[in-house]
């Protein structure tokens, strides 16, 4: 195959997954996804109708997470969808301690209090997406105070970040872990573009270092799920690839630290252990021997592994891997949220959080296509 092939038929991939996205999947959550009575996204959607599931609770990162997405999004539709998003967000979810609550039940009331690094984590993201799009002064204040909320409480002494606080944001509940904070890198790229940039960047050295320091693998150069040293800790493939996207989208902020030259050699080696290449493809987790403990084949994990790809710019294998993730993980009516080893559906549902891994993925395919 040329290269003009390959690139022609790289192109045809990536338009049809944006065209997917945005005719089959954007709809689906402005449509049925989307409780009209609450102004909240229904937390899954049977993926066989379209139709939500019977919900038990609306989660504040879910809701932060379809915000980003229509934030991003084109069109004025996807706009007023943005608009309404971060209206329910702050009224359903902020709470009297200047936190964010986890979830509310099925009629919207006060469910899990619990102060989530996740969750904060992704209400910076989100509005920071959605104060470019829709001028609203009310979302940089509110991107500024939970950044602010996560510098003063969520903070360790050892700079790393506490995964879970008690609900008056006092006590820790989750000692820290990999992934809230590889999402809290995530939100303050994105907070570094609209306010602040070289507090934010301090913050993300001092963070990226912390990560090198607690969380980084000796002999593979992943990063651990837990802290180093956790009984059964686990490796997975998809978080090596998505950190490469985050690093590698931001070298000015992170030249000269360690996770720089550490990566590159975790994603080789998530790719020789936990890719199947001719198969379903990404494996949801491995030891630190590369013995696979989870074969699962996650939605998530896939787009994270063609997101790096299109960074890395290894053309031949984004597009055999855009064909196989086509052929095995979309349907006319939306996506397979989970494969197991062998191709066969394993979860039945479309998770409202799942469009936005398809969003953070097509976004990358430009820089290539």
């Amino acid at each position: 195959m040329t290269a003009a092939q390959t690139t022609l038929s790289l192109t045809e991939h990536a338009r049809a997954l944006r065209a997917h996205f945005g005719s089959v999947i954007l709809p689906l959550w402005m449509g049925q996804g989307f409780n009209q009575a609450l102004g909240l996204p229904y937390e899954s959607l049977d993926a066989a109708t379209g139709l939500p599931l019977a919900p038990a609770r609306y989660r504040a990162m879910a809701c932060a997470r379809q915000l980003y997405v229509f934030a991003e999004a084109p069109g004025t539709d996807a706009g007023l969808h943005a608009d309404r998003l971060f209206d329910s967000l702050c009224r359903v979810f902020r709470n009297e301690c200047g936190g964010w609550l986890y979830s509310v039940d099925a009629d919207a009331r006060p469910l899990d209090d619990t102060q989530d690094l996740y969750t904060h984590a992704f209400i910076v993201l989100a509005c920071a997406a959605y104060f470019p799009r829709s001028r609203n002064a009310e979302a940089r204040k509110l991107m500024l105070s939970t950044a602010a909320t996560i510098e003063s409480r969520f903070k360790t002494n050892d700079g790393l970040y506490h995964a879970a606080l008690s609900a008056d944001l006092l006590h820790p509940l989750k000692a820290p872990a990999q992934n809230p904070m590889m999402h809290l890198t995530e939100a303050y790229l994105a907070a570094a573009q609209v306010a602040e940039p070289a507090l934010f960047a301090q913050r993300l050295r001092s963070l990226a270092q912390g990560v090198s320091q607690f969380f980084v693998h000796g002999s593979t150069q992943c990063i651990s799920e837990a802290l180093q040293g956790s009984a059964d800790n686990r490796l997975e493939p998809g978080h090596q690839f998505e950190w490469l996207s985050l690093v590698h989208g931001a070298a000015e902020v992170f030249e000269g630290l360690e996770l720089v030259e550490s990566l590159p050699r975790a994603v080789r080696w998530s790719r020789e252990h936990g890719v199947d290449v001719d198969g379903p493809g990404v494996v949801a987790s491995l030891d630190e021997s590369g013995v696979v403990i989870d074969a699962t084949r996650r939605i998530w994990a896939q787009t994270e592994y063609l997101r790096a790809l299109a960074v890395l710019g290894d053309l031949p294998a984004l597009e055999s891997g855009l064909a196989s993730f086509r052929a095995r993980f979309l349907h006319d009516g939306g996506w397979h949220e989970c494969l197991d080893g062998q191709g066969a559906v394993v979860r039945a549902d479309m998770p409202s959080t799942s469009p936005y891994h398809l969003a953070t993925c097509l976004a990358a395919l430009p820089n290539v296509v």
